[in-house]
């Protein structure tokens, strides 16, 4: 069941990976945009903040659509991987379909990181910044999970899953967030887990 979740899963890491590479190029920094355009709410603070960009918004759904393509042919086409994707169980495995859902988990993914963003202005917490104790640990769990339980909604429409299959899409998503975010702190792409 764990191999089937991350074979669900690879399009979306493989988005957040490319996207991570892609917010460190000059492309990206040239045309940075932030959502909220830098406007601020009566408390002072900006609605989400800087980190969240219109950039960053669309490449990720960009490319999770390209990731989820790849994954569909592989899936396809390497007899280890066929049917074990939860998605293909009740959705043909083709190129439209494969640009529908590679769309769909890339749009929740990004939409639910902005709650979490938005909370953490209003806490006076900085863009990319994290604090100690209680309220940095639940901000570090929450940084984890938010994006994987929008991943996972939007998953539960094509595989029917239990409510422990739902939690354990959330951990594992959440633990693999960890892993990636660590490598890609010390290869030096990101400046914090």
């Amino acid at each position: 069941m764990i191999l089937n979740m991350y074979v669900t899963l690879m399009s979306v890491i493989l988005a957040g990976i490319m996207n991570m590479f892609f917010t460190k190029t000059k492309l990206y920094r040239l045309y940075r945009v932030p959502i909220d355009r830098g406007k601020k709410l009566a408390d002072g603070q900006d609605i989400f903040g800087e980190n969240k960009t219109w950039n960053g918004f669309f490449s990720m759904i960009f490319f999770n659509v390209i990731s989820q393509v790849v994954v569909g042919f592989f899936c396809k086409n390497i007899s280890f991987l066929y049917g074990r994707n939860y998605v293909y169980t009740s959705v043909e495995n083709n190129f439209v379909n494969n640009i529908i859902i590679g769309f769909c988990l890339g749009f929740a993914y990004v939409i639910f990181e902005l709650p979490n963003s938005f909370i953490k202005r209003r806490l006076k917490i900085s863009p990319g910044k994290t604090v100690g104790g209680i309220k940095g640990f639940l901000f570090f769990i929450f940084d984890q999970v938010d994006s994987i339980i929008g991943v996972t909604v939007v998953l539960s429409i094509w595989y029917k899953m239990s409510i422990k299959q739902f939690l354990l899409f959330i951990v594992l998503g959440a633990i693999t967030h960890i892993v990636v975010n660590l490598f890609l702190y010390l290869i030096r792409i990101r400046k914090n887990i």
